[in-house]
Formats: structure tokens, sequence, C-alpha cells
């Protein structure tokens, strides 16, 4: 499995993980296609197959909130980037 397919996997574990690093994150969805904006409000807009979401980044360390993990599960979801669907 590529490392990029890992992180995307990590977003649909149960229980919910609370280790996903964002600036890898943010990787290995620019590998799949997305384009990432990091906006002056330390959001990330996360632009893929013509849906934008726009993505609170941590303050203090380097991991998603796991509403924020939630959030980035649903909007993948919806624009069908899930584990089963990628290589």
């Amino acid at each position: 499995m590529s490392k990029h397919k890992a992180k995307i996997q990590k977003v649909f574990e149960h229980p919910i993980s609370t280790n996903i690093d964002y600036k890898k994150f943010l990787k290995a969805l620019e590998h799949y296609g997305a384009e990432v904006e990091i906006t002056k409000e330390h959001h990330a807009k996360i632009h893929l197959n013509g849906k934008m979401f726009s993505m609170p980044l941590p303050h203090r360390d380097h991991t998603l909130s796991k509403d924020t993990v939630v959030e980035v599960r649903h909007f993948l979801e919806e624009v069908g980037l899930t584990p089963d669907n990628i290589e």
C-alpha cells in the first residue's frame, strides 16, 4: 500500500484516528489530484472533483482534531475519494 493511500485510509478508521499529520494528509490529497490553498486565516481550502472544502489547521501541533477528521471523511465520501476507490 502506498503512503498516500495509507493517509487517506486513516481518515476512515474506527475509532477515529487522532494522529493524522495535516501536512502529510494534504500531500496525499494533492497526490490524488486535489488543489490545496493555505489561507491567511490558517485554513486549507481543498478543491477536488469540482467541490471545495475548507479545513481548519491545528495551531499547536500538526495533528487533525477528531471533528476535522469527521468533516474530512464526509467530504472525501462526497467526492468519491475513499480507500475502496483508490489504488
